[in-house]
Protein backbone atom coordinates (compact mmCIF):
# COMPACT_ATOMS: atom_id res chain seq x y z
CA UNK A 1 0.00 0.00 0.00
CA UNK A 2 2.58 2.45 0.56
CA UNK A 3 4.36 1.96 -2.81
CA UNK A 4 0.87 2.30 -4.15
CA UNK A 5 0.24 5.40 -2.46
CA UNK A 6 4.16 7.11 -3.25
CA UNK A 7 3.41 6.02 -6.37
CA UNK A 8 0.37 8.28 -6.42
CA UNK A 9 1.99 11.42 -4.62
CA UNK A 10 4.73 10.97 -8.03
CA UNK A 11 1.69 10.93 -10.54
CA UNK A 12 -0.85 13.56 -8.82
CA UNK A 13 2.32 16.06 -8.43
CA UNK A 14 2.77 16.37 -12.42
CA UNK A 15 -0.43 18.22 -12.57
CA UNK A 16 -0.99 19.24 -8.77
CA UNK A 17 1.43 21.19 -6.11
CA UNK A 18 2.69 18.95 -3.30
CA UNK A 19 -0.02 19.99 -0.74
CA UNK A 20 -3.11 19.50 -3.26
CA UNK A 21 -1.10 15.92 -4.41
CA UNK A 22 -1.38 14.63 -0.63
CA UNK A 23 -5.11 15.50 0.11
CA UNK A 24 -6.17 14.44 -2.98
CA UNK A 25 -4.39 10.93 -2.45
CA UNK A 26 -5.60 11.17 0.92
CA UNK A 27 -8.65 11.11 0.33
CA UNK A 28 -8.68 8.25 -2.18
CA UNK A 29 -7.04 5.86 0.21
CA UNK A 30 -9.45 7.24 3.07
CA UNK A 31 -12.44 6.58 0.40
CA UNK A 32 -11.38 3.65 -1.21
CA UNK A 33 -9.16 1.99 0.90
CA UNK A 34 -10.71 2.98 4.22
CA UNK A 35 -6.94 3.94 5.37
CA UNK A 36 -6.61 7.32 7.35
CA UNK A 37 -3.57 9.18 6.21
CA UNK A 38 -1.64 8.30 9.46
CA UNK A 39 -1.89 4.51 8.80
CA UNK A 40 -0.63 4.44 5.60
CA UNK A 41 2.98 4.04 6.68
CA UNK A 42 2.16 1.66 9.61
CA UNK A 43 0.15 -0.64 7.89
CA UNK A 44 1.92 -2.93 5.31
CA UNK A 45 -1.16 -4.49 3.07
CA UNK A 46 -0.75 -5.78 -0.16
CA UNK A 47 -2.79 -4.57 -2.95
CA UNK A 48 -5.47 -6.83 -4.05
CA UNK A 49 -5.41 -6.85 -7.94
CA UNK A 50 -9.21 -5.37 -7.65
CA UNK A 51 -7.59 -2.88 -5.46
CA UNK A 52 -4.57 -1.87 -7.91
CA UNK A 53 -7.46 -2.06 -10.59
CA UNK A 54 -9.28 0.45 -8.79
CA UNK A 55 -6.91 2.65 -7.57
CA UNK A 56 -5.54 3.12 -11.22
CA UNK A 57 -8.66 3.80 -12.55
CA UNK A 58 -9.35 6.76 -10.23
CA UNK A 59 -5.70 7.76 -10.77
CA UNK A 60 -6.10 7.95 -14.78
CA UNK A 61 -9.39 10.41 -14.17
CA UNK A 62 -7.48 12.54 -11.61
CA UNK A 63 -4.64 13.23 -14.60
CA UNK A 64 -7.44 14.75 -16.63
CA UNK A 65 -7.97 17.16 -14.22
CA UNK A 66 -11.09 15.37 -13.12
CA UNK A 67 -12.14 16.83 -9.72
CA UNK A 68 -12.00 14.05 -6.87
CA UNK A 69 -15.06 14.79 -5.40
CA UNK A 70 -16.87 14.13 -8.86
CA UNK A 71 -14.97 10.76 -8.85
CA UNK A 72 -15.96 9.50 -5.34
CA UNK A 73 -19.43 11.32 -5.77
CA UNK A 74 -19.22 13.03 -2.64
CA UNK A 75 -17.96 16.25 -1.01
CA UNK A 76 -18.11 17.69 2.79
CA UNK A 77 -19.57 20.70 3.44
CA UNK A 78 -20.03 22.27 6.96
CA UNK A 79 -19.45 19.01 8.57
CA UNK A 80 -21.32 16.85 6.20
CA UNK A 81 -20.55 14.30 3.70
CA UNK A 82 -22.57 15.96 0.11
CA UNK A 83 -23.47 13.94 -2.95
CA UNK A 84 -21.99 15.83 -6.08
CA UNK A 85 -22.30 15.21 -9.86
CA UNK A 86 -20.83 17.11 -12.56
CA UNK A 87 -24.81 18.67 -12.15
CA UNK A 88 -23.62 21.10 -9.25
CA UNK A 89 -20.87 22.72 -8.00
CA UNK A 90 -18.70 21.30 -5.75
CA UNK A 91 -19.09 23.26 -2.24
CA UNK A 92 -16.24 25.43 -0.97
CA UNK A 93 -14.77 26.52 2.28
CA UNK A 94 -15.68 29.92 1.46
CA UNK A 95 -18.96 28.78 1.31
CA UNK A 96 -19.02 27.32 4.78
CA UNK A 97 -18.37 30.78 6.17
CA UNK A 98 -21.36 32.65 4.93
CA UNK A 99 -23.47 29.55 6.28
CA UNK A 100 -21.60 30.42 9.36
CA UNK A 101 -22.13 34.11 8.92
CA UNK A 102 -26.01 33.64 8.29
CA UNK A 103 -26.58 31.51 11.34
CA UNK A 104 -24.63 34.07 13.73
CA UNK A 105 -26.95 36.51 12.85
CA UNK A 106 -29.98 34.73 12.89
CA UNK A 107 -29.19 33.26 15.92
CA UNK A 108 -28.85 36.90 17.34
CA UNK A 109 -31.63 38.22 15.80
CA UNK A 110 -34.65 35.78 16.34
CA UNK A 111 -34.71 34.59 19.25
CA UNK A 112 -37.86 32.58 20.05
CA UNK A 113 -37.77 28.65 18.58
CA UNK A 114 -41.00 28.32 19.16
CA UNK A 115 -42.31 30.94 16.41
CA UNK A 116 -41.85 29.94 12.96
CA UNK A 117 -39.25 31.61 10.32
CA UNK A 118 -38.59 31.41 6.86
CA UNK A 119 -35.63 31.13 4.62
CA UNK A 120 -34.68 30.80 1.18
CA UNK A 121 -31.34 29.55 -0.50
CA UNK A 122 -31.72 30.79 -4.52
CA UNK A 123 -29.32 28.65 -6.32
CA UNK A 124 -29.24 26.17 -3.95
CA UNK A 125 -27.39 23.45 -6.42
CA UNK A 126 -26.63 20.58 -3.84
CA UNK A 127 -28.78 22.19 -1.32
CA UNK A 128 -24.82 22.74 0.72
CA UNK A 129 -26.70 26.02 1.98
CA UNK A 130 -30.05 25.21 2.45
CA UNK A 131 -29.47 21.70 4.09
CA UNK A 132 -26.52 22.36 6.28
CA UNK A 133 -28.90 25.82 7.76
CA UNK A 134 -31.97 23.34 7.79
CA UNK A 135 -29.66 21.12 10.31
CA UNK A 136 -27.93 24.00 12.57
CA UNK A 137 -31.96 25.54 12.28
CA UNK A 138 -33.99 23.32 12.90
CA UNK A 139 -37.66 24.88 13.87
CA UNK A 140 -36.42 27.48 10.61
CA UNK A 141 -38.97 26.48 7.31
CA UNK A 142 -36.19 26.01 4.88
CA UNK A 143 -36.36 26.08 1.11
CA UNK A 144 -34.07 26.06 -1.81
CA UNK A 145 -34.71 27.37 -5.36
CA UNK A 146 -33.16 26.44 -8.46
CA UNK A 147 -33.78 26.28 -12.39
CA UNK A 148 -32.27 23.02 -12.76
CA UNK A 149 -34.07 19.94 -12.74
CA UNK A 150 -30.74 17.92 -12.53
CA UNK A 151 -29.28 20.02 -9.18
CA UNK A 152 -32.86 19.45 -7.62
CA UNK A 153 -32.41 15.96 -7.50
CA UNK A 154 -29.35 15.66 -5.94
CA UNK A 155 -30.24 18.54 -3.62
CA UNK A 156 -33.25 16.32 -2.66
CA UNK A 157 -31.28 13.17 -2.48
CA UNK A 158 -28.71 14.99 -0.21
CA UNK A 159 -31.92 16.42 2.19
CA UNK A 160 -33.26 12.94 2.28
CA UNK A 161 -29.86 11.30 3.38
CA UNK A 162 -28.85 14.13 5.89
CA UNK A 163 -32.76 14.00 7.34
CA UNK A 164 -33.12 17.57 6.56
CA UNK A 165 -36.59 18.72 5.72
CA UNK A 166 -36.06 21.71 3.04
CA UNK A 167 -38.52 22.35 0.39
CA UNK A 168 -37.53 22.60 -2.85
CA UNK A 169 -38.30 25.01 -5.79
CA UNK A 170 -37.80 24.33 -9.51
CA UNK A 171 -37.66 28.11 -10.93
CA UNK A 172 -35.47 30.91 -11.92
CA UNK A 173 -34.37 33.78 -10.26
CA UNK A 174 -34.24 35.70 -13.56
CA UNK A 175 -37.51 35.03 -14.76
CA UNK A 176 -39.29 33.69 -11.79
CA UNK A 177 -42.65 32.31 -12.38
CA UNK A 178 -44.11 31.53 -8.44
CA UNK A 179 -46.22 34.50 -8.83
CA UNK A 180 -48.39 36.42 -5.83
CA UNK A 181 -48.72 33.40 -3.92
CA UNK A 182 -45.24 32.88 -2.83
CA UNK A 183 -44.15 32.60 0.82
CA UNK A 184 -42.29 35.60 2.32
CA UNK A 185 -39.28 35.07 4.21
CA UNK A 186 -37.16 36.22 7.17
CA UNK A 187 -34.05 35.28 5.63
CA UNK A 188 -32.76 35.25 1.68
CA UNK A 189 -29.14 33.74 0.77
CA UNK A 190 -27.57 33.05 -1.84
CA UNK A 191 -24.47 32.22 -4.03
CA UNK A 192 -25.07 32.86 -6.93
CA UNK A 193 -22.69 32.93 -10.38
CA UNK A 194 -20.49 35.96 -10.26
CA UNK A 195 -17.38 34.80 -11.98
CA UNK A 196 -17.03 36.87 -15.18
CA UNK A 197 -16.60 35.06 -18.66
CA UNK A 198 -12.96 36.74 -19.38
CA UNK A 199 -11.80 35.27 -15.89
CA UNK A 200 -11.76 31.93 -17.70
CA UNK A 201 -8.26 32.31 -18.80
CA UNK A 202 -7.12 32.14 -15.12
CA UNK A 203 -9.00 29.31 -14.40
CA UNK A 204 -8.14 25.69 -13.03
CA UNK A 205 -8.67 22.73 -15.53
CA UNK A 206 -10.30 20.60 -12.94
CA UNK A 207 -12.94 23.82 -12.50
CA UNK A 208 -13.49 24.29 -16.31
CA UNK A 209 -13.31 21.44 -17.70
CA UNK A 210 -16.10 19.67 -15.83
CA UNK A 211 -18.54 22.20 -13.28
CA UNK A 212 -21.04 23.04 -14.93
CA UNK A 213 -20.55 26.79 -16.28
CA UNK A 214 -24.20 28.55 -15.60
CA UNK A 215 -23.17 27.77 -11.91
CA UNK A 216 -20.54 29.65 -12.57
CA UNK A 217 -20.37 32.36 -15.17
CA UNK A 218 -21.89 35.44 -15.67
CA UNK A 219 -21.65 37.78 -19.09
CA UNK A 220 -18.49 40.81 -18.90
CA UNK A 221 -21.22 42.63 -19.20
CA UNK A 222 -23.92 41.89 -16.69
CA UNK A 223 -21.60 41.11 -13.62
CA UNK A 224 -24.47 41.65 -11.27
CA UNK A 225 -27.11 40.56 -12.84
CA UNK A 226 -28.09 37.72 -10.44
CA UNK A 227 -27.57 40.29 -7.76
CA UNK A 228 -30.10 42.84 -9.04
CA UNK A 229 -32.61 40.00 -9.62
CA UNK A 230 -32.40 38.54 -6.23
CA UNK A 231 -31.80 42.61 -5.04
CA UNK A 232 -35.50 42.97 -6.98
CA UNK A 233 -36.79 39.12 -5.02
CA UNK A 234 -36.19 40.54 -1.75
CA UNK A 235 -37.99 44.05 -2.28
CA UNK A 236 -41.01 42.14 -2.97
CA UNK A 237 -41.22 38.92 -0.79
CA UNK A 238 -38.30 39.75 2.08
CA UNK A 239 -40.47 40.67 5.38
CA UNK A 240 -39.95 43.84 6.83
CA UNK A 241 -36.36 44.16 8.32
CA UNK A 242 -35.42 40.53 6.47
CA UNK A 243 -31.89 39.82 6.03
CA UNK A 244 -30.48 39.17 2.54
CA UNK A 245 -26.91 37.74 2.41
CA UNK A 246 -24.75 36.71 -0.89
CA UNK A 247 -21.44 35.44 -1.48
CA UNK A 248 -19.72 37.47 -4.04
CA UNK A 249 -17.23 38.08 -6.59
CA UNK A 250 -14.25 40.30 -4.48
CA UNK A 251 -13.88 42.28 -7.79
CA UNK A 252 -17.53 43.51 -6.99
CA UNK A 253 -17.79 44.58 -3.87
CA UNK A 254 -17.98 48.24 -4.13
CA UNK A 255 -20.49 47.94 -7.25
CA UNK A 256 -23.16 45.61 -5.16
CA UNK A 257 -22.78 47.57 -1.88
CA UNK A 258 -23.89 50.54 -3.83
CA UNK A 259 -26.32 48.61 -5.56
CA UNK A 260 -28.52 47.27 -2.42
CA UNK A 261 -28.11 50.44 -1.19
CA UNK A 262 -29.80 52.16 -4.16
CA UNK A 263 -32.28 50.02 -3.62
CA UNK A 264 -33.01 50.94 0.17
CA UNK A 265 -31.17 48.11 1.95
CA UNK A 266 -30.24 49.09 5.28
CA UNK A 267 -27.14 48.16 7.81
CA UNK A 268 -25.27 46.55 4.60
CA UNK A 269 -21.48 45.14 5.64
CA UNK A 270 -19.07 44.08 3.13
CA UNK A 271 -17.40 41.23 5.34
CA UNK A 272 -13.75 39.24 4.12
CA UNK A 273 -13.40 35.65 4.14
CA UNK A 274 -10.15 33.64 5.76
CA UNK A 275 -8.19 35.10 2.86
CA UNK A 276 -9.00 38.42 3.36
CA UNK A 277 -11.25 38.54 0.19
CA UNK A 278 -14.27 40.40 -0.06
CA UNK A 279 -16.26 37.60 0.04
CA UNK A 280 -19.55 38.28 1.65
CA UNK A 281 -22.41 41.02 2.19
CA UNK A 282 -25.23 41.21 4.54
CA UNK A 283 -28.07 43.73 4.87
CA UNK A 284 -31.58 43.92 5.75
CA UNK A 285 -34.94 45.08 3.95
CA UNK A 286 -35.65 48.86 5.22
Amino acid sequence: MQKAYQFYLEKLQTIYNLDEAKAIANNVFEEVMLVKPHQIKILNIDLSEEEETNLMDILERLLTHEPIQYILGNAWFYGNKFSVTPDVLIPRSETEELVELVIEKIKENYKKETATFQLIDIGTGSGCIAISLKLALPHWQVFGLDKSKNALTIAKQNAKSLNADVQFIEDNILNIQQGETTQFFDVIVSNPPYILEQEQLAMSKNVLNFEPPEALFVDNNSPLIFYEAIANYALQYLKKDGFLFFEINQVFGAETLKMLADKGFVDIALLKDINQNDRMIGCRKG
